[in-house]
């Protein structure tokens, strides 16, 4: 028996939609196949059989082959951008014809880019990416500066860390500190509700796990009494606490089922991956490590990566583990609607009751309370 969504769900589950158009079956099955981890595909063998649904399920991208039928896919762009509701939604037109005046054509219609058949999974997922984050970031320029500064900072220093890291280079622990002095302002002016709305459809889900991390950290050390070094330590621990998922698979990092053994033991490496590459920074501070080795600590042992417990987890490893399970629980991924902040802290608080400081917990809820979460 199939389940109702609710509104939230439903309203969840098309941020995460992908459009696949194209009258090869063949073609539609290797699509979905390659998109799977990452978002919710829903494929068509037609625009006519697409368009109504579209309609009621507005996609978060549009993949439509030149050959789609009955319309062709230029024609069908066209339809598309003459109705509102799809003004705004990235269009990927792809072809076996990779002659410059198609490519032309598709770009004066209205498509966003251009993939020419055959082509690599990797470029598949990036085309898409870009688009969908562009879509995001255009919503940023709404923003009052300090919250568009911190987001845009902010993603400008995490993807360069995935270039250092590609490079087997430090990680520039001062473009960091900089990179969080406007998110570390909008959090002491309670002004950072723009930015977790702002970060919650981002397409780079580790960007938009560690900014939500570093913010609710931030709001954390606020509510406590910290300031200033203390406040920026805490920023960037946020946003560097999970750097080694850069080198997890995707189809681990993103899977949609539950994890195997195996599986949950690559998962388990981003730990030991995220000290060693901020071992390479000889600048880091000692709490940012703590908070990269021990976020995934219990206080009741079952944590990883060492089963630490009680006494050998400090304050701030305490903390940032309640921020991440908090995190967790509510952020949206392809497999899973987002869970909401009364949820989420019910379970943290029955059944996670062994596993995460309580008092801590309930000084965490009562944040959340205040600052209207």
């Amino acid at each position: 028996m199939t389940r109702n969504l609710s509104d939230e769900e439903r309203a969840a589950s098309r941020k995460v939609l992908v459009a696949v158009i194209d009258a090869s079956a063949a073609h539609r099955h290797q699509v979905e196949q390659a998109l799977t981890s990452f978002y919710r595909v829903a494929c068509y063998a037609n625009s006519n059989e697409a368009i109504g649904e579209l309609r009621d399920t507005p996609p978060c991208a549009v993949l439509i082959d030149q050959a789609a039928p009955p319309l062709g896919g230029l024609e069908f762009i066209k339809l598309l951008r003459r109705e509102k509701l799809f003004h705004d939604v990235p269009v990927i037109f792809t072809s076996a014809d990779d002659a410059a005046h198609v490519h032309d054509a598709a770009i004066e219609c209205g498509a966003d880019s251009f993939l020419a058949k055959p082509y690599r999974r990797s470029g598949l997922i990036r085309a898409i990416s870009q688009q969908v984050n562009k879509t995001v970031e255009r919503h940023w320029e709404e923003l009052a500066p300090t919250q568009r500064h911190a987001l845009v900072g902010t993603l400008e220093v995490f993807n360069s860390i995935s270039d250092v890291i590609d490079a087997g280079e430090p990680i520039a622990y001062a473009k960091v500190t900089s990179a969080c002095g406007p998110l570390v302002e909008a959090v002491g002016m309670r002004e950072f509700n723009g930015i977790l709305s702002g970060v919650r459809d981002h397409d780079n889900y580790s960007y938009a796990h560690s900014l939500g991390t570093a913010t609710l950290l931030l709001l954390f050390g606020y509510t406590i009494g910290l300031k200033d070094d203390d406040l920026s330590l805490l920023g960037s621990g946020g946003l560097l606490h999970d750097v080694g998922k850069m080198s997890i698979p995707h189809e681990i990092l993103n899977k949609a089922g539950r994890l195997t053994e195996a599986e949950f033991e690559v998962m388990k490496s981003h730990v030991p991956l995220t000290l060693a590459y901020l071992a390479k920074c000889p600048d880091i501070p000692k709490n940012i490590i703590t908070i990269a080795a021990q976020h995934h600590e219990k206080l009741d042992g079952t944590g990883y990566p060492l089963g630490l417990k009680g006494g050998q987890l400090n304050e701030l490893a305490r903390m940032a583990s309640i921020v991440d399970v908090f995190g967790a629980l509510t952020d949206r991924r392809v497999y899973k609607p987002p869970m909401s902040a009364e949820q989420a802290l019910v379970i943290m608080t029955d059944d996670m009751a062994t596993k995460l400081d309580q008092k801590l917990l309930a000084l965490f809820r009562d944040m959340l309370m205040d600052s209207g979460r």
